[in-house]
């Protein structure tokens, strides 16, 4: 079963894959050209490398390629040394060739014009741009190295989440930016990334259409009917047996488009008045009939 699961995964991982590195490299040539574009010319802490690169450009003078390439490379070589040889695979290129790309955009961008009297604007363009760019690369299953391999370390050997280590690396170099560019610029970086963050959700999940009800009531049948005949929905029902009392009943299971919300919420209420249900997103539906 083991050989089984690996073969599957492999075969996971060669699929598409021509299609997967052009999305990987065209990802890093946005994120390059938003470095050089955008978040430099503002002196924009958006966390990372990124980060580090403007903070360390803005006191020392250096090159802001150099600095990315030096601490990913020292993430890739942590992540070889404590993850493994797979789990750093997907980070090699991106470890070479965004600092490179980061070098040649900032050629191209020495001509390019814009008025950065507008900051507000700036992040946002930044923000949606970035996290689009980086939701792509999430989704092709390769990785954008840097910093995030510390979180993966800390999370293999300390059990620290991922969301919750990064947050902390992500505020420790915000801070210290706001120490040479002002408070003001750590506010406009916690809008940054809270943009940023929420378009990589919305590339990797896509945008909720649909809706998963859990409905339990002691009137299944009469809800059952309600949801096939009249919504014209299909429904699965579990038995299952609660933990307190361990009563016996019934959890109806259905997923409808968002149109039908209110008509089920409201029916299942007045149906049974004491029903209880959970509603969560349901961002990819396939199957069923």
């Amino acid at each position: 079963m083991d050989t089984f699961f690996e073969n599957m995964i492999n075969h996971i991982k060669k699929r598409n894959i021509i299609k997967r590195l052009f999305t990987l490299l065209l990802s890093l040539l946005v994120l390059s050209f938003v470095f050089n574009l955008l978040l430099l010319p503002t002196d924009l802490i958006s966390g990372g490398v990124n980060g580090i690169a403007v903070i360390t450009n803005y006191v020392y003078g250096i090159d802001p390629s150099i600095m990315i390439f030096l601490i990913s490379l020292a993430c890739l070589f942590f992540s070889l040394m404590y993850l493994g040889k797979e789990r750093t695979a997907g980070s090699i290129l991106a470890t070479f060739i965004y600092p490179l790309f980061v070098k040649i955009t900032a050629i191209i961008t020495q001509n390019i014009n814009i008025d950065y009297d507008d900051k507000f604007l700036i992040i946002i363009f930044a923000g949606v741009i970035g996290g689009l760019a980086n939701g792509f690369i999430y989704k092709t299953g390769f990785s954008n190295g840097g910093l995030p391999i510390i979180s993966q370390i800390l999370y293999k050997y300390h059990k620290i989440s991922i969301a919750k280590s990064s947050m902390i690396i992500n505020s420790i170099i915000i801070i210290i930016g706001s120490i040479f560019f002002g408070w003001t610029t750590m506010m406009y970086a916690i809008i940054l990334l809270s943009i940023n963050n929420m378009m990589i959700d919305k590339v990797l999940l896509g945008i909720s259409s649909n809706k998963a009800f859990y409905i339990v009531t002691t009137k299944a049948k009469e809800v059952n009917d309600y949801i096939l005949n009249n919504l014209k929905h299909t429904v699965t029902i579990f038995n299952v047996k609660g933990a307190f009392l361990e009563k016996k009943r019934k959890i109806l299971f259905s997923v409808i488009p968002k149109r039908d919300y209110y008509k089920l919420t409201e029916g299942i209420k007045l149906i049974d008045p004491e029903v209880f249900f959970v509603v969560e997103d349901a961002y990819e539906v396939k199957g069923g009939k």
